[in-house]
């Protein structure tokens, strides 16, 4: 672990999301691995970190499953109402953070709710190389295959340069207030917004990527569970 000192941070977790290509009978950030929730195995990786000021994460409304976690109850935790896509809820996260009197330059990490594999290591990382950073960034992992570009019939356009594509994992990290503009001026502009990085790149701003591992899986399909559950086996 790095000596330099760590910022303090905030972080928003959107988990109002359904999963339905999990083909499961609750949302997958609610399916079990190794004894507890996705979700509780996620939220762990953030709430042990000694930066952590807080943790909102965006729920939907009618959400059963919430109130039976046992980390329900933790008091760094505030629970948001989650909105339609991803870009909803986080929003709805960052202006409830603002509410709560949180400043508007203060660090915020945006992390998946299905992604319960982010090393310590990799979240040290982020916040160290980006605590100075005028823009702030995201975790990501260099291409290691061939990448092709399709055309609407499936045929290949032209090979990419893998050099220069990187895959976007999180946490994404940026400033509580440029965050909640750049998300609010893309979404009233109707824009498709995949993550974080994507609404501040509108906004004309160059997020920083910061080399992670690639281990750092988001559960979207069953195979991903079952890798999950195969590394959790033995040692990490």
């Amino acid at each position: 672990m790095s000596d330099v000192p760590l910022p303090p941070f905030w972080c928003v977790v959107p988990a109002a999301g359904i999963g339905s290509r999990m083909r499961a009978d609750r949302p997958k950030q609610y399916l079990q691995v190794a004894g507890r929730s996705i979700l509780e195995h996620t939220l762990e990786r953030l709430l042990r970190h000694p930066g952590l000021q807080g943790l909102v994460v965006s729920l939907a409304a009618d959400d059963p499953f919430w109130p039976q976690l046992a980390c329900a109850g933790d008091p760094r935790i505030t629970r948001a109402r989650g909105g339609r896509e991803r870009a909803d809820s986080v929003l709805g996260a960052l202006q409830t953070l603002l509410r709560m009197g949180v400043d508007e330059d203060a660090w915020v990490l945006v992390h998946d709710a299905a992604r319960p594999n982010l090393a310590r290591e990799d979240l040290d990382r982020l916040l160290g190389e980006l605590q100075h950073d005028p823009v702030g960034g995201l975790l990501a992992a260099q291409s290691r295959d061939t990448l092709k570009q399709a055309d609407a019939e499936g045929r290949v356009v032209q090979t990419l340069d893998r050099a220069r594509i990187w895959q976007a994992y999180t946490p994404q990290m940026f400033r509580l207030g440029m965050l909640q503009r750049a998300l609010s001026q893309a979404l009233a502009a109707a824009l498709a917004v995949t993550d974080e990085a994507s609404a501040m790149e509108w906004a004309g701003h160059a997020p920083r990527l910061v080399e992670g591992r690639t281990d750092n899986l988001k559960v979207t399909r069953p195979e991903d569970l079952e890798w999950l559950q195969r590394a959790w086996a033995g040692p990490l």
